[in-house]
């Protein structure tokens, strides 16, 4: 019997099976709402809005407090914010920096602070003495001025080598353009961060660090009885001023495009972001039509359509992306990518054929479908995370989402179609309207300058402030350099800069060599001798980190890493052109011209330099600022070009002293990529008892 059953079922199902037409796919089933796990949320008396997610499976717990004021215009101390929230936790009125520190580890916590934000996440059994600590940090900041100075000089270190990172300088240059008198356009510069006191942090966190309008956000192994008890025990009677609340308009972008240039000299890549500002903020009713649109245009993975384009077809980049953020005072798109110099004008061009087609054409139901699937199961996934709930409780109560907004979050994603889309693109991109940033080599200016409306180019700095065009040079480049000479030898002529240098046989340099990523001091020292021997030496703890020496026919590198490393005949020429106390003096001869050349005079920081060009090759190039009026070098660019990328390092002097009759910087500030180191010298030693072995 049982086998017969089985046959009768079997064949009924050969049947119904036989009947499907399996080119025709099937209907997707209905969007589901979501059934969320209910959050709870409660003001204080104080005026903290807590919002708690509880969740047994681990015992851990995590506080994390936003502050409820909103962003504003700092003006002449741009990046005050900044600087007061890496300043949060350096101590409080009842420890350093150092007892916060190790009570954190020794309860295995994490306890974080910004200008906005104080995050604590530990073991729920710690809790109390979290707790402890996480409300001094709020209540207690004390802001020693000791560390004031250590926070400040990481700044300025970080500031030293923004010149190196285009994409550092092309962000800066985007929240410049696209928002004006808006507190998202500031950027901290040498100068703002120079007129930010002590007393200005101090004043901002008081100002600033109230309960009032702000948000405790609970995740975790915690009931609520155990949470309100928290709460009101470190947080209760925590007192402060209304919050900060300022109001600005969406910025409106003038019409056209507008084409900006930062020059990274040597760069064998330009930087492209091309971005607008679009008043969307953070609750906008269009945002997640616009997230879908932007995921289709650009938003990640292969199969957009900028990565198809400018990837697949092109191969004019390894990756081009655009982004959509929408903040609480304002939205911004952009578009960005690393390109070949070669083809800096091309990929221009295509960004904004892409942008333009948003508008043209339909959105494919292939794409669509692609989007949302991946948006569904992203969503899907983050629901896994407990601290999903909580961001979704803490957007519904400050940006006045509806109740239901999340649980009908795919049921609004699979309503949404092609002419939305078209809808969307239409109301907020407006064709050929766009910033266009570069950061790269001059070498690309006259082939962007056709894409600005009015055929003109801005130039920016690496802070993105407009910078003042360079100016033709009253002064040769061999006069430039013999007055640098004569500065430094404290000399009228030549022939007597000449005579006082020959009467050094040997000078060594000791300095003491710091970084903030670095944390045991290193000690620099540098030989000259009058046979032409140029050697230098990096130690730490007696032994030497890294060295190079060259006696003015061969040389080699040596590091702990890689070993030594012999200069090949480029090397050498660049070697020669280095030599000698005053490299200047090589420059300068007959040989030369041919390598050295006038940029112009470039004002920065309010002074003006004399800017020269040094370019022995293809592959090396040096340019050097020396100020106009005291000819003392403030600073110089050296560029290196390997496998087709650009290496830069600029050093920066100050402090200069006489020494011996000849004048010397006695700090410098070094920046090499990630790494920027502030040298001070120590002792300048002349004719003494030197032994070359011991540089080599």
């Amino acid at each position: 019997m049982k086998a017969f059953i089985s046959l009768v079922v079997l064949g009924c199902f050969m049947a119904v099976n036989g009947q499907i037409d399996r080119s025709i796919r099937p209907k997707p089933a209905a969007a589901p709402q979501i059934q969320l796990k209910a959050t709870e949320s409660w003001t204080t008396e104080n005026g903290i809005t807590v919002i708690l997610s509880e969740n047994h499976k681990l015992p851990k717990v995590t506080f994390d407090l936003t502050l409820g004021n909103s962003a504003e215009l700092e003006g002449a101390k741009a990046g005050l914010s900044d600087l007061a929230g890496s300043l949060v936790m350096s101590g409080t009125t009842n420890r350093s920096k150092d007892q916060l520190d190790k009570e954190v580890d020794f309860l295995g916590a994490s306890l974080s602070a910004s200008a906005t934000n104080v995050s604590l996440s530990l073991l729920t059994k710690h809790m109390d003495q979290g707790l402890t600590l996480m409300a001094d940090v709020v209540m207690n900041a004390a802001f020693p001025e000791s560390e004031f100075q250590r926070i400040s000089d990481q700044m300025r270190s970080g500031m030293v080598s923004l010149k190196s990172e285009a994409s550092g300088m092309a962000n800066n240059a985007t929240v410049k353009v696209n928002f004006p008198n808006h507190p998202y356009g500031e950027v901290m510069t040498f100068s703002t961060l120079a007129s930010i006191s002590l007393t200005d942090v101090q004043a901002f966190y008081k100002s600033h660090f109230t309960p009032q309008g702000a948000y405790m956000v609970i995740v975790g192994d915690i009931t609520r009885a155990q949470a309100e008890k928290a709460v009101a025990k470190y947080f209760g009677n925590w007192q402060g001023p209304k919050p900060v609340m300022k109001e600005f308009k969406d910025p409106v972008k003038a019409n056209g495009n507008q084409v900006y240039f930062v020059n990274k000299p040597g760069a064998v890549q330009s930087v492209i972001q091309v971005t607008f500002p679009i008043p969307m903020r953070m609750g906008n009713k269009d945002q997640l039509s616009m997230s879908v649109l932007n995921d289709v245009f650009g938003g990640s993975g292969f199969g957009t359509r900028l990565m198809q384009n400018l990837r697949e077809d092109k191969a004019f980049t390894y990756g081009c992306y655009s982004s959509l953020n929408n903040q609480d005072l304002g939205g911004w798109i952009t578009v960005s990518g690393n390109f070949r110099n070669a083809v800096t004008d091309s990929a221009i061009q295509e960004i904004v054929n892409e942008l333009n087609r948003l508008l043209n054409e339909t959105i494919t139901t292939t794409e669509l479908q692609l989007t949302k699937a991946v948006k569904n199961g992203s969503f899907a996934r983050s629901l896994e995370r407990p601290q999903t709930l909580a961001r979704f409780a803490y957007n519904i109560k400050k940006y006045k989402f509806p109740e239901n907004y999340y649980r009908n979050y795919l049921q609004r994603l699979d309503s949404i179609n092609s002419v939305d889309l078209s809808n969307v693109a239409k109301s907020y991109i407006k064709a050929n309207n766009y910033n266009i940033i570069v950061v790269g080599n001059e070498s690309v200016i006259d082939k962007i300058k056709p894409f600005d409306s009015d055929g003109k180019i801005t130039l920016l700095d690496e802070f993105g402030d407009v910078k003042i065009d360079r100016t033709p040079s009253d002064l040769s480049p061999n006069q430039v350099l013999e007055k640098y000479v004569l500065a430094m030898t404290q000399s009228t002529s030549l022939d007597q800069a000449t005579k006082k240098i020959n009467k050094i046989k040997n000078l060594v340099q000791k300095a003491a060599l710091t970084s903030d990523k670095i944390p045991f001091p290193l000690t620099a020292y540098e030989l000259y001798t009058k046979e032409g021997v140029h050697a230098e030496k990096i130690e730490f703890n007696g032994q030497v980190a890294q060295s190079k020496f060259f006696d003015g026919t061969s040389g080699y590198e040596k590091n702990m890493q890689t070993g030594k490393t012999e200069f090949d005949e480029m090397k050498i020429k660049a070697a020669k052109l280095e030599s000698g106390l005053y490299p200047e003096m090589n420059w300068m001869k007959p040989e030369n011209a041919s390598i050295v050349s006038m940029v112009g005079i470039e004002q920065e920081n309010n002074k003006q330099y004399y800017v020269i060009r040094v370019a022995p090759n293809t592959k090396n190039e040096s340019i050097h600022y020396y100020e106009k009026g005291t000819f003392t070098k403030w600073k110089s660019v050296r560029t290196v070009v390997e496998k087709e990328e650009s290496n830069s390092a600029t050093s920066e002097y100050s402090d200069y002293r006489v020494v011996n009759g000849l004048m010397f910087p006695h700090q410098s500030v070094i920046n090499a990529g990630p790494m920027t180191f502030t040298m001070k010298v120590e002792s300048i030693t002349f004719n003494g008892k030197v032994k070359v072995a011991d540089f080599q």
